[in-house]
């Protein structure tokens, strides 16, 4: 399986767009090569050199295992169609972008794409990460990452 986005590439600096410096949406992304008995996915986002420890930044979960994108801009609410956005380290629903400490150094973030055998988590819209990988834990089939770098100067 693979996650990528039209916007940056692997190892790449994310634009300031998707950033807390820019616009502060979301960025689109495409996967491919899906287990086929993939039954729903989840996406985590997370900054892995924050000083408070790894930073959540997003997460959509309950994604019809059909679908093979996100859009750019992906609507900061808890419940969008059958899938749903938990909480991030922010303490919002949805998306936050990119956000170091000033003169912190370049931090590496990873998007994580997990590939599931369960249709649904069976928890709500709105949840936080804990609970969201405690309802995930033993039914990944499969992950993919993107790992890329920001830095605010």
């Amino acid at each position: 399986m693979i996650i990528r986005s039209e916007v940056f590439k692997e190892g790449d600096c994310i634009p300031d767009r998707y950033t807390c410096e820019g616009l502060n949406i979301s960025p689109p992304l495409r996967w491919y090569n899906v287990p086929p008995n993939t039954k729903s996915f989840v996406l985590i986002m997370e900054d892995l050199d924050s000083p408070l420890g790894v930073f959540t930044h997003w997460i959509v979960y309950d994604i019809h295992p059909e679908e093979r994108w996100l859009p750019e801009n992906l609507p900061k609410k808890a419940m969008l169609d059958s899938k749903k956005q938990g909480i991030n380290d922010f303490g919002k629903v949805g998306y936050g972008g990119p956000c170091p400490p000033r003169g912190h150094g370049k931090h590496r973030y990873v998007i994580r794409l997990l590939a599931l055998d369960k249709e649904s988590l069976g928890i709500r819209e709105g949840e936080k990460r804990e609970r969201v990988e405690g309802a995930l834990s033993g039914h990944v089939i499969k992950e993919a990452s993107l790992i890329f770098y920001y830095q605010r100067l």
